[in-house]
């Protein structure tokens, strides 16, 4: 068994894409442009928010549209719109995944100078049939060179650890949970997880803050930011919104989309969601009062070990 410490050392140079001076806490929220906001999206949002103003930290705002053939016309303006129609003013200028793609291309020639990384011609069938680990197959056959190609990278049987702030100490073996995970579509788009790797590095992030959907990503981050040389930021994962039938609110389950048309009323229902116990008095309050309130007094405790809370109850541990 491998420390993850030794994964990248001496097999090449580590990149560097030159972020920001470190500031004590810069916190990010990265939507997708695939869609409008939903409740759930924005319920991260503001505990994204909080968390960053609460410790008199940076938040910024970043739109994952890398992924272009699920970005839909307008949305990301729309997203603006809805963020500050509530109030969550972000700070600097909205950044754009589209406007980086070289960085990205940068990190996959790293990962391949250092071996860690190969082509993978696997069709979608074999892909289903295989289970959700990859087993390999690509890794111990010759590279077919007239064939589309994802790229994956070599998962070493090391152990991954952290210690998220809400959900506890994570410890999972990357070969075995995760197997060799895709960092390069065969379409040419890169993947989510190396996209947000290389992402949080230059915009200097040191605090994520997201939902607890994400929480099986993390592992596959880390191990890549230490292929990469890059700093592991802090992690807190918020629960998830779930509806009565326990499906989490998404654009894939049909959420619907936040309107403003009663912006406190939804941000004190958020903030009791969030287990932050707002005042009834704070319901008639103004959004700029209201979010006020909620900075003074965030505390993410309540939300400690829950993964999952209903749309018409407070927080509770579930999983």
């Amino acid at each position: 068994m491998h420390r993850l410490q030794d994964i990248g050392r001496n097999q090449g140079k580590a990149i560097r894409l030159e972020p920001a001076p470190p500031l004590s806490y810069i916190g990010r929220f990265a939507p997708s442009p695939t869609g409008p906001l939903h409740l759930g999206s924005l319920y991260t949002a503001l505990a994204s928010y909080l968390d960053a103003r609460h410790q008199n930290g940076l938040w910024l705002l970043r739109i994952d549209d890398a992924d272009t053939p699920r970005n839909m016309p307008g949305a990301a303006e729309r997203i603006l719109d809805c963020l500050a129609a509530f109030g969550l003013h972000w700070d600097k200028e909205a950044d754009y995944q589209s406007r980086h793609l070289s960085q990205y291309q940068h990190a996959l020639a790293e990962l391949r100078q250092q071996d860690a990384v190969y082509p993978c011609s696997c069709s979608r069938s074999s892909l289903a049939a295989a289970g959700p680990i990859y087993p390999g197959h690509c890794r111990l056959r010759p590279q077919q060179t007239d064939h589309p190609a994802a790229l994956r990278v070599k998962a070493m049987p090391v152990c991954v650890e952290f210690c998220d702030g809400l959900q506890g100490a994570i410890r999972e073996n990357i070969a075995e949970q995760h197997g060799d995970f895709v960092v390069l579509r065969k379409d040419g788009i890169v993947a989510y997880q190396l996209a947000v790797v290389v992402d949080d590095q230059r915009q200097a992030i040191t605090h994520i803050v997201r939902g607890c959907d994400l929480l099986e990503s993390t592992p596959k981050q880390i191990y890549l930011q230490k292929l990469l040389g890059f700093p592991e930021p802090n992690y807190l994962h918020v629960p998830v919104i779930v509806d009565r039938a326990g499906q989490k609110l998404s654009k894939q389950t049909r959420a619907e989309a936040v309107t403003a048309t009663s912006p406190r009323q939804t941000l004190f229902m958020l903030l009791s969601l969030l287990g932050q116990n707002p005042p009834p008095t704070l319901k008639q309050a103004e959004i700029p009062a209201i979010l006020d309130w909620a900075v003074a007094h965030w505390s993410p405790e309540p939300l400690r070990g829950v993964r999952s809370v209903r749309l018409d109850s407070p927080p509770s541990n579930q999983t």
